[in-house]
């Protein structure tokens, strides 16, 4: 028997692909005061700009200072991604076990 929730966002997809989007966001973003730091100056930079919540797909970059599309500034890779790093040689190697 499953729950009421579950049969709601089995029946309802938009508003689970909305919640597993709230989740993500949240489990990214609570990870410590630096990161809730930089979502917030990104959030105010993009409503400054016109920007957040438009749908044209740019994003404020804290690195660089600047908006970029969504797609570069979420898949740079940064710190423990990039090539070589020892974490990054330890997930390719778990990803090549599969």
């Amino acid at each position: 028997m499953a729950s009421r929730s579950k049969e709601y966002y089995d029946s309802h997809p938009e508003a689970a692909r909305k919640k597993r989007a709230y989740q993500r966001r949240y489990k990214k973003t609570k990870k410590g005061k630096i990161s809730q730091k930089k979502v917030a100056e990104s959030n105010t930079y993009n409503r400054r700009n016109g920007t957040y919540g438009n749908g044209d797909g740019l994003d404020y970059d804290h690195a660089t200072g600047r908006l970029e599309k969504e797609s570069v500034n979420r898949g740079r890779a940064e710190g423990p991604r990039k090539k070589g790093s020892k974490r990054a040689r330890r997930t390719a190697r778990r990803n090549r076990k599969k």
